[in-house]
């Protein structure tokens, strides 16, 4: 199917009148319209074109098919230039030029609706946001992006623009429109300059409409080495030691956003020498490397993860490489794969790496079994860091002095904020770490299904938690004391110390 970009009709036009332009040549254009529809408006449509038509009666599923399939590129195959894209104040300006609500429902011109879109896209990539939230209600729209983990309120809309910005974007994510009432998922390639960006849409319905949000994936940002990562020399050694065996299971473990699938592609890359089968099974895939085979989950179609991870094992891999261990079955799985020579790398959904152990023994994985095994358990948290620019220093307060012990500094650091770092005090995230390597007296401890109280005393006899990780950012400067208690809150001692 090929269209003209003259035989083309305005979205809101197409849709709210029920015609579609299926092809087009010089000679006449091919319509699409919808049971129902009034034909009074082809009337419209023939001026509009200006050639003659040919019709042709579609039901309401193949409308809507039709309709998505024909606009789903329309405003985003044109490249949109970041750098062209004024930060300052641009989408409020974009918001202004918003027709009132009789112009945007009557309009045969969807532009308005198409730069904003645009416009968000444009500025989320410029502030290098994660993920933009489109939030419904009753009473507005409001939109929010995540920034280095925290959301930031960016505009307030009125309610009236909800289902045509909503409607929008299922367009051009390919997914139906008609449908409202299940969660839908799709993709938008998005080019702005030089920078090719990968919008994965989500969409929820919710009380006040329909929630979507939009995660952005850089295509040209390269995967990051292990070294890259700023991990300290003493879990560097560990996580190099645990990729060099040949068998076992290593463990990435943390909330959603903590930087688990960055550890565990910059552990395949370094991996990724060519002298073995590298496959992974994951949900979704994120990164594409050069190399590996990668598998992408399908729940629809019944492609699970173990279901994924049975069929890779077929396949002759070396080192395997599961998203995440959720269920027994995957549990039961990796660690037979891993007992027949494979090595494999996953994540588990814990708050450190002793709780991993405890999950695994939920899903049912015999102690003897995880102690012969597991090879290293990471964990792993992200704190903002502090803008160079901007940041401040202050006299630790008695709150410091409780939390960081005899070790305070006379000095600290606070976020101030400045245009460098869009007034927020903090440019950019890094990791803090804890690592367990299973050597003997963890393995003899496992086995005898002991608890996470004295796997713990002996897995940190000789290295730092999590804490210690976070609190170490602070005394050097890196990040704040609020950022730390906020990563690792959970983790703070008896003795009140992160």
């Amino acid at each position: 199917m090929t269209i003209d970009a003259p035989a083309r009709l305005a979205y809101a036009f197409a849709k709210a009148h029920g015609i579609v332009v299926l092809d087009s040549d010089e000679a006449r254009v091919r319509i699409g319209l919808r049971e129902g529809a009034d034909s009074e408006a082809l009337l419209e449509a023939r001026r509009a074109l200006d050639r003659p038509l040919q019709v042709e009666r579609l039901d309401r599923a193949s409308f809507d098919r039709q309709l998505s399939e024909a606009y789903a590129d329309a405003g985003l195959d044109r490249a949109t230039d970041a750098d062209a894209f004024d930060a300052h104040g641009s989408l409020d300006a974009l918001v202004d030029d918003m027709p009132a609500t009789a112009d945007l429902l009557e309009s045969q011109d969807d532009a308005p609706i198409i730069r904003l879109i645009n416009g968000l896209l444009a500025e989320a990539a410029r502030l290098g946001a994660s993920d933009v939230h489109v939030e419904p209600s009753e009473a507005h729209l409001r939109v929010r992006f995540r920034v280095d983990g925290v959301m930031r309120e960016m505009l307030r809309l009125p309610a009236r623009i909800a289902p045509l910005l909503v409607s929008r974007v299922k367009v051009m994510a390919r997914l139906d429109i008609a449908e409202k009432r299940i969660p839908q998922d799709g993709r938008i390639s998005v080019s702005m300059g030089a920078k090719a960006l990968d919008v994965r849409v989500s969409t929820l319905p919710a009380r006040g409409g329909e929630r979507v949000v939009m995660r952005l994936l850089d295509k040209e940002q390269g995967i990051l080495s292990l070294r890259e990562l700023g991990m300290p020399s003493q879990v560097l050694q560990a996580v190099d030691r645990a990729l060099g065996v040949p068998n076992g299971i290593i463990l990435v473990t943390g909330p959603t956003g903590s930087g688990k699938t960055t550890t565990l592609y910059a552990g395949l890359a370094g991996l990724n020498d060519g002298s073995r089968t590298i496959l992974t099974v994951e949900d979704p895939v994120e990164y594409a490397i050069d190399g590996i085979g990668q598998t992408q989950v399908n729940a629809k179609v019944g492609m699970s993860f173990a279901a994924g991870l049975r069929a890779i094992l077929r396949q002759d891999p070396d080192t395997v490489m599961v998203g995440e261990i959720r269920d027994p079955e995957t549990a039961r799985i990796a660690v037979q794969a891993s007992l027949t020579g494979h090595l494999v790398l996953s994540t588990v959904h814990t708050n450190d790496a002793v709780g991993a152990i405890t999950r695994l023994r939920d899903m049912g994985v015999e102690p003897f079994l995880l102690a012969s095994t597991l090879r290293l358990i990471l964990a792993q948290r992200l704190v903002r860091r502090l803008c160079p620019a901007c940041r401040a220093p202050r006299e630790p307060d008695a709150l410091a002095v409780r939390v960081l012990g005899t070790a305070v500094p006379a000095t600290l650091y606070r976020a101030t904020g400045c245009q460098a770092c869009n007034h927020t005090g903090y440019a950019g995230r890094l990791g803090v770490y804890e690592a367990i390597t299973i050597d003997e007296p963890l393995r003899r401890l496992i086995g005898e299904n002991a608890d996470e109280g004295c796997i713990a005393r002996a897995a940190f006899a000789n290295g730092a938690r999590l804490s210690r990780a976070a609190r170490d950012c602070v005394l050097a400067g890196h990040t704040t004391l609020e950022e730390a208690l906020r990563v690792t809150h959970q983790d703070t001692g008896a003795d009140g110390q992160v």
